[in-house]
């Protein structure tokens, strides 16, 4: 670096002393350093000519100055006098100067007295040397003679260092001046155009100044380019090479140019000989030539100068630019070699199985394989930096460390990728023999259970026996571990904790099994030695064989017990396979192949889930290492169109948190269940919460198809894809979250086939109905986010429960009759949102375009508040109809659904959170009832407190009336599609709550502003109608508690009634009515029910008391109805839409629970 500035400094003084001579030089050819006076500044003053310069020279090479007649001689101020004479005598050389001047004065036109001022005025001011002054005297003979007589007079006066010759004719002069060097107004044939003469001289003195000021700009750019610190970054280093260049380039087209004005101006002077070679030159074109060629030398002096300066200091920059461009790549990678070398060092894990270990040697590999590109291009820095450590660079002592650390990191990363390809070598090679000890012990004790204890009491079956332990004996020599401490020595490395342990229960496992046989081998050899007498083999009496409890999956490598018994108990529970098979042979022969063969297929499905999993979570790695962090580097910012700059998390969602999940949990909890596979349920259950994870990748998938579609043909991915040496495009590796969400429950239903006898066949079905929850909520929240026009908050209205297209009708009661029955004719195709909340009805509208970009949307029409919301189940004359009726049917909406399947799935949804929403009211209601008797003073005995008995009986009555929800058959007698629980697995007391059941909101949606206005319900119409607005009280009740409305309400009394609706469903299954049958209400039952009998059947039942209130709605009875009923009351159950009406009622007992 020193050197290189030395050798800067060097270049510029050089350059600076060669400019500084170019203009001294220039100013001594131009004589500008002794009279700096140029023709340009004076040009005014010389177009006068009162005095000029012809070019003629006399005898000895003097220069002639002629002095033509100019009346107003007189008149020329002293200055522009001054600066004519001292220009005109600046012109000629030093040497010609130097001999004097002949000045010739034209005074033939003039006067004797002018003739004498202008003598005396030119003699006293002339500034050079005179050797001769000829004056040519006036013309005329009075002047003529009147001048010879003043001259001779006055001689004194002009007394001067030259004579003065006075001449009288031009014949006269050329006796003193050769004809040839004077002009033609003085009678010679010099060729003089003064204006000519004017205009070269300008140029020549303006190329002169060309030359010098070129000299001087090149001395300052000269002087900023050895100035210039030089920038740290590659781009500010760049910039200003290209700056200077571009300055370079420029002063290089200026001295062109001033080159092509000097060949000009030389041309112009050569030019009369160009045209006539005959044409001689005189001296002071000659002179002129001269100066503008050795000005055309300087000039080439000057641009040669510059131009080994230039390559020098282009040499600096550029060797500036590699370095910084070094520096820069060494900065990144650095930075890329840092994070491999972490990577790598994450690698400490030797795996816990053969599986396991090659799957991380797998991964090494390929982190290998991803990771040479990164070494290469450090091994190629190097060598970079050593070129320029070879090529004398200058800043050799910042680069000579750099490419040594490089050299150093490559070698250490090589070195410790080797390392642990070794260690997991040797890992696989220890898991290999463990895995080869546990299967031989696993045949060897499937051998010990398989051997039928009958045919080992004959001496041949013992002999038989004992040469098949033999056998197998035999084959242990290349898969039993032979010494524990030679493992350990030898696999020193390796042994953690953990395996040291693993490789201690393998080794106990092998001893205890081999410990099994020494006592067979006893056994069956007392058994094969002679018998004296026949023995009978007598099977022992069965004993219940009891399961033993499965270990917790932590514990899958705890093989080892302290007995033959346990051992052959935990083969038992995952084989099916046990010494009680030997006394059972003959029965339990095929329950236990069938168990074997569940157990293989158990653990096939395992295998299969895991081993997916692990390339499922290796295909996200590889998208956002290979796509998703190349978008944030550097290096391929240029490939990215701008567009496409900062739409990362578009493309890919939440692709990386799903990637964490599996990785750092769903997969390590799966492979504790590799021994266990009968119980991965449980594995789904404790993460079921993160899988909805994927509800947020699936909303967002349709915005990145779409922007795949826009960049597809990105060179930017066409990269990745070819470093990744991927075959299939990003766009497939982006649907592997959507496939893989998708393939669990196909895995789970695989599962579920084999293991319906085993433990964890309820988490197994649990596990499955909860991921079809989460994939219905994915699907759902599709089509949720297509909605358009709604004003509000989707995520207000509650969990989204249904969706789906229906045909629907509308027929209200406040609209025009027209409308009512144009609507009850031509339906509309709405597609139904079901919240938790509300309602919605959309307009489905299909979308052109691909893929995702066709999928449909969704147009906002209007919405009903479940809180005023009622179902009707069943619709004259359609099975797939059902009605949605809101404000005591005021708006009636009759839905068709596409099958009765749908119909019946709908109309059990709604009843779900209209039950929801009774409940919340009913609690309610009890938690202001409590209060309001806790507020109350306690009497005297308590034990008989009617308010205690009411509230201890209504709650008694709320248990058996949800007892009986099944039992109500009028709202709806389709199942849900999914069975629900209504207890946690005894295997799992504190399960979560199911995604797929519904949870509401437990605050009553009554208490938040239901309107409080009286519906009324005709029996007749509506015998299937239900709304969380309305709950029937028992009349009893009412009137115990003097709540309002009891007057308005049907009580039930011993009688004969006819049936206006069918009913099936009772107590018994075989008691119905149908519509018309007389019935007689015969007594009333202490849990709400009544027992009837059908006097048009003869069968009798027990009915609850609410489902009487719809089926005898309209009938009558001496004994039916209150003595309240009156004119069209008679006829009609009313109820109160109020829930915070009835709510008020602090003991009221709800006797129509909607299950």
């Amino acid at each position: 670096m020193r050197c290189w500035l030395h050798t800067e400094e060097m270049a510029l003084e050089e350059l600076m002393q060669r400019l500084n001579a170019v203009s001294q030089c220039t100013d001594e050819i131009m004589h500008q350093d002794i009279i700096p006076l140029y023709a340009a500044d004076i040009q005014d003053q010389l177009k006068k000519q009162f005095a000029y310069l012809s070019g003629g020279r006399g005898g000895d090479g003097c220069p002639v100055i002629t002095f033509p007649d100019y009346p107003a001689f007189s008149e020329i101020p002293e200055k522009e006098f001054q600066n004519v004479l001292t220009y005109l005598t600046s012109i000629p050389s030093l040497r010609d100067a130097g001999i004097g001047f002949i000045l010739v004065i034209d005074r033939r036109q003039d006067k004797w007295t002018s003739v004498k001022a202008s003598i005396l005025r030119i003699t006293a001011s002339f500034p050079g040397n005179l050797q001769l002054v000829l004056v040519l005297r006036p013309t005329g003979f009075f002047h003529r003679a009147l001048s010879d007589i003043a001259f001779k007079f006055h001689k004194d006066e002009f007394k001067m260092k030259v004579p003065i010759i006075m001449l009288g004719s031009v014949s006269e002069l050329q006796g003193y001046i050769d004809k040839t060097q004077l002009t033609e107004d003085l009678g010679g044939t010099l060729d003089y155009c003064h204006n000519r003469w004017l205009s070269r001289r300008t140029a020549i003195e303006g190329f002169a100044q060309k030359v010098k000021q070129t000299a001087q700009i090149l001395q300052s750019f000269g002087t900023e380019l050895a100035e210039t610190e030089l920038p740290n970054d590659v781009q500010s280093t760049s910039s200003l090479l290209a700056t200077h260049t571009e300055k370079k380039d420029k002063m290089k087209e200026d001295i062109r140019l001033a080159v092509e004005q000097g060949d000009d101006v030389l041309g112009s002077i050569t030019k009369p000989v160009t045209e006539n070679p005959e044409y001689k030159l005189n001296q002071d074109q000659l002179d002129n030539q001269t100066t503008v060629e050795r000005l055309l030398a300087q000039l080439h002096e000057t641009e040669t100068a510059f131009d080994e300066f230039w390559i020098k200091h282009q040499q600096k920059l550029e060797q500036c630019l590699c370095l910084r461009n070094f520096e820069q790549n060494f900065r990144e990678v650095k930075a890329a070699l840092d994070i491999v070398s972490e990577r790598l060092s994450a690698f400490t894990d030797v795996g816990n199985s053969c599986s396991h270990a090659e799957h991380i040697l797998k991964d090494l590999v390929n982190f290998e394989e991803k990771s040479c590109e990164t070494i290469t291009k450090a091994r190629m820095l190097a060598s970079e930096g050593d070129t320029f450590i070879q090529s004398n660079h200058y800043a050799v002592d910042s680069i000579i460390p750099k490419c040594s650390e490089l050299h150093h990191l490559c070698d250490a990363f090589t070195t410790e990728m080797e390392r642990r390809r070794n260690l997991l070598n040797k890992s696989l090679e220890l898991h290999s023999l463990l895995e080869k000890s546990m299967k031989w012990c696993d045949e060897g004790i499937y051998l010990l259970a398989s051997q039928p204890v009958d045919k080992c009491q004959s001496q041949d079956g013992a002999e038989s026996a004992l040469q098949e332990i033999e056998k197998f004996l035999d084959t242990g020599a290349g898969n039993k571990i032979k010494e524990l401490n030679k493992i350990y020595r030898e696999y020193a490395q390796i042994l953690n904790e953990d395996l040291k342990e693993h490789v201690q229960k393998v080794f106990q496992k092998q001893e205890s099994m081999e410990e099994m046989f020494q006592k067979r081998q006893v056994s069956l050899k007392k058994l094969a030695a002679k018998q004296t007498r026949p023995v009978q083999p007598v099977a022992p009496r069965p004993e219940a064989f009891v399961k033993s409890p499965c270990t917790s999956p932590g514990l899958q490598r705890d093989y080892v017990s302290n007995s033959e018994s346990t051992v052959l108990r935990k083969v038992n529970y995952r084989r099916g396979k046990s010494e009680m098979t030997e006394l059972h042979q003959s029965r339990g022969g095929s329950t236990m192949d069938d168990e074997e063969n569940l157990a293989v297929l158990r653990q096939h499905v395992i295998n299969e889930l895991i081993e997916t999993e692990r390339a499922y979570v290796e295909e996200l790695l590889c998208v956002l290492e290979g796509y998703a962090a190349e978008m944030d580097n550097p290096l391929m910012a240029h490939l990215i169109s701008p567009e496409l700059q900062n739409k990362k998390d578009i493309l890919f969602g939440n692709m990386e948190e799903i990637y964490h999940f599996h990785n750092r949990i769903f997969l390590r909890e799966l492979e504790n269940y590799v021994e266990y596979p009968e119980l991965v349920g449980r594995c789904f259950l404790d993460q079921m919460e993160d899988f909805q994870i994927y509800e947020k990748y699936c909303q967002n998938k349709p915005r990145s198809e779409s922007l795949w579609r826009q960049f597809s043909d990105s060179v930017f991915f066409q990269e990745c894809q070819r470093k990744l040496d991927h075959k299939l495009s990003l766009d497939s590796y982006l649907l592997k979250p959507v496939q893989r969400i998708t393939k669990y429950q196909l895995l789970l239903k695989e599962m579920l086939k084999y293991s319906k006898n085993c433990e964890g066949a309820e988490d197994l079905q649990e596990a499955l109905t909860s991921i079809l929850g989460i994939l219905k909520a994915v699907n759902d929240s599709m089509h949720q986010i297509a909605i358009t026009g709604y004003d509000g908050n989707l995520n207000e209205l509650g969990k989204l429960l249904m969706q789906g297209s229906f045909n629907v009708w509308t027929d209200h009661k406040k609209g025009h009759s027209k409308v009512k029955d144009l609507a009850r004719f031509k339906p509309m195709q709405r597609h139904l949102f079901l919240h938790e909340k509300a309602v919605l009805f959309c307009k489905k509208r299909e979308e052109n375009g691909e893929g995702y970009e066709k999928a449909p949307s969704y147009s906002y029409k209007h919405s009903l508040n479940m809180a005023a919301v009622g179902i009707t189940e069943n619709v004259k004359g359609d099975a797939k109809k059902f009605e949605i009726w809101y404000n005591a049917r005021e708006e009636v909406y009759i839905i068709q659904a596409p099958t009765p399947e749908v119909k019946a799935t709908w109309v059990n949804e709604i009843r779900k959170v209209l039950t929801s929403q009774l409940q919340a009211c009913r609690e309610a209601s009890q938690h202001r009832t409590l209060e309001h008797t806790q507020s109350l003073p306690l009497p005297a005995s308590s034990c008989t407190s009617p308010s205690r008995n009411n509230i201890r009986n209504t709650k008694k009555m709320e248990e058996r009336k949800a007892d009986l929800t099944s039992l109500e058959g009028y709202v709806t007698t389709v199942a849900p599609k999914y069975p629900e629980k209504s207890k946690a697995s005894p295997t799992s007391p504190d399960k979560k709550p199911k995604r797929h059941e519904v949870v509401s909101d437990p605050t009553p949606f009554g208490l938040r502003g239901w309107a409080k206005t009286s519906h009324s319900l005709d029996a007749s119409e509506e015998n299937d109608g239900w709304s969380s607005a309305e709950d029937p009280l028992n009349s009893s009740d009412a009137e115990e508690e003097g709540g309002g409305g009891a007057g308005n309400e049907m009580k039930l009394t011993p009688g004969k009634y006819t049936v206006v609706t069918d009913y099936e469903r009772g107590i018994s299954e075989e008691f119905t009515v149908k519509s018309g049958d007389l019935v007689q209400l015969i007594r009333e039952g202490e849990d709400g029910l009544w027992y009837v009998k059908n006097l048009s059947t003869g069968r009798e039942g027990w009915i609850p008391a609410s489902n009487l209130l719809m089926l005898i709605g309209n009938s009558k009875s001496a004994q039916s109805l209150s003595s309240s009923e009156s004119g069209t009351a008679s006829s009609t159950l009313s109820t109160s839409s109020s829930c915070s009406d009835s709510c008020n009622a602090s003991s009221t007992s709800f006797s129509d629970i909607k299950g």
